[in-house]
């Protein structure tokens, strides 16, 4: 017997709105919602494809009452699929991301931005 990864579960303040955002970002729907959770994906999960072979993971967002209180220990890569990252920026900017500093030095060739999560 073995176990699939299945969703990566995200606790913030305000669910709907990164949802909203990362679906934008990666073309995600909405697949369901419920008290205080959204949960987003490429694909409508059944509980067949599920037990049948590894499917992409979705993604969910939980209303929590706590602010974080350290660094984050899990991060997303994204990368741009048909465009230039300069572009791709441009893009997760004007859909609410920040540019994050995390001292990676002048000579790394990717950017490092945060989601507009709501200040923890």
């Amino acid at each position: 017997m073995t176990s699939r990864f299945t969703e990566l579960t995200v606790d913030c303040h305000d669910p709907e709105r990164l949802a909203a955002f990362w679906c934008e970002v990666l073309d995600f729907q909405v697949i369901d919602r419920g008290e205080g959770k959204v949960e987003i994906g490429s694909w409508v999960p059944t509980a067949e494809d599920v037990r049948a072979r590894q499917m992409p993971p979705t993604l969910v967002f939980v209303r929590v009452p706590e602010g974080k209180t350290v660094k984050n220990r899990l991060h997303l890569d994204v990368s741009p699929v048909d465009g230039s990252t300069e572009g791709e920026v441009t893009r997760l900017l004007g859909l609410g991301a920040t540019r994050a500093d995390v001292g990676r030095g002048p000579d790394r060739n990717w950017v490092v931005m945060a989601d507009p999560n709501t200040p923890d």
